[in-house]
C-alpha cells in the first residue's frame, strides 16, 4: 500500500499541500484530480522521494520514505514506474537505450536479457520495432507510450502516471488509457493517475480523489463520484465555471516556481 499521512510541503512562503492524506490500497488504480497547478504533481513526486514532506509523513510497502537511506530509496525506487507528464526522453539516445536505461542502471541483467525486456516492454505499448529510432522521430503518443515502456520495462509493482494524456488528441489519449488499464489487468500493476481529464479518470480509475485547498476534498469510486452532491466536486467533473448556486467558486492556484522547468526536472529524474 501507498499512504501518504498529513503531508505538508511549501515552496518558500507558497504553501502547496497542506495536510494532504490519502491511501492507494493495492491492485487499484487511484485518480488524484484537481485544478491545474494546485499541487497534483508536487503530492505523487513525494511516494518516490523527488521531494521530501515539510511536515507528514510517506510509506511505501511499509517503509518510510522521507527516512530511507539513499540505497534503500534507490532499492525502493526500482518497484516504482514513473511515467513523466513530458515523457522525459533523452534526445541523444535511441529508443531501445531510453527504455533500457533504468536496466543498465540497476546492473542485474546481462545485455542480452536488457535487449529481451526492452523489447518485449515496446510490445506491450503495441511499439514493435522502434529501438533504433530517436524520439525526435515518434509523435507525442508515441512518446508517451514510450515513456510507459521504460517504467514497465523493470517490472515494477506500482506505476505513477504524471497527466498521462495531456497535449494529445482524443484517439491517443484513448489508447493511452487502454494501456494504462492493460498495465493494471495484464501485469497487476497499482496505479497512481494525475489527471484534469475526466473521460480518462473514469476509463483507468477504480478510485478517484479530488486535491483542494492542499488536501483531499472529496474520495470514492467512479460510481460515488457520478453520483456525489459535493458543489466544487461536481463543477470540477462537469467543466462548468460556476459552483452550484450561481456562484463563482474562489480557489487558491498555487504554483511552484519552477512550473515552466517541469520537463527539463523530469529528465533529470528519469536519469
Amino acid at each position: 500500500m501507498i499512504q501518504l499521512k498529513n503531508v505538508h510541503k511549501a515552496f518558500g512562503p507558497k504553501k502547496v499541500l497542506q495536510g494532504f492524506t490519502l491511501d492507494v490500497p493495492d491492485g487499484e488504480t487511484m485518480v488524484i484530480i484537481g485544478y491545474s497547478g494546485t499541487g497534483k504533481s508536487v503530492a505523487i513526486k513525494h511516494i518516490v522521494g523527488l521531494l521530501d514532506p515539510d511536515q507528514g509523513e510517506v510509506w511505501v510497502d511499509g517503509l518510510r520514505v522521507d527516512q530511507l537511506p539513499r540505497r534503500d530509496l534507490y532499492a525502493l525506487r526500482g518497484r516504482i514506474g514513473y511515467v513523466f507528464q513530458f515523457a522525459a526522453l533523452f534526445d541523444s539516445m535511441t529508443i531501445g537505450e531510453n527504455v533500457a536505461m533504468g536496466l543498465r542502471k540497476q546492473g542485474t541483467l546481462s545485455e542480452a536479457e536488457i535487449r529481451d525486456r526492452v523489447r518485449e516492454s515496446l510490445d506491450l505499448v503495441d511499439l514493435p520495432g522502434v529501438e533504433a529510432r530517436f524520439p525526435a522521430e515518434l509523435s507525442g503518443g508515441m512518446r508517451k507510450r514510450v515513456g510507459i515502456a521504460r517504467s514497465i520495462a523493470l517490472r515494477p509493482k506500482y506505476i505513477l502516471y504524471d497527466e498521462p494524456t495531456t497535449g494529445l488528441d482524443p484517439v491517443t489519449s484513448a489508447v493511452i488509457d487502454r494501456l494504462m488499464v492493460r498495465m493494471r489487468e495484464k501485469l497487476g500493476v497499482t496505479g497512481v493517475v494525475i489527471t484534469h481529464d475526466m473521460r480518462s479518470a473514469f476509463t483507468v480509475g477504480t478510485r478517484i480523489a479530488m486535491l483542494y485547498e492542499g488536501r483531499v476534498r472529496w474520495e470514492g469510486t467512479i460510481d460515488e463520484i457520478r453520483e456525489t452532491r459535493d458543489p466544487i466536486v461536481r463543477q470540477f467533473v462537469e467543466g462548468r465555471a460556476e459552483v452550484e448556486g450561481g456562484h463563482t467558486d474562489e480557489f487558491r492556484v498555487v504554483r511552484r516556481p519552477d512550473d515552466d522547468d517541469e520537463d527539463d526536472d523530469d529528465r533529470g529524474a528519469a536519469a
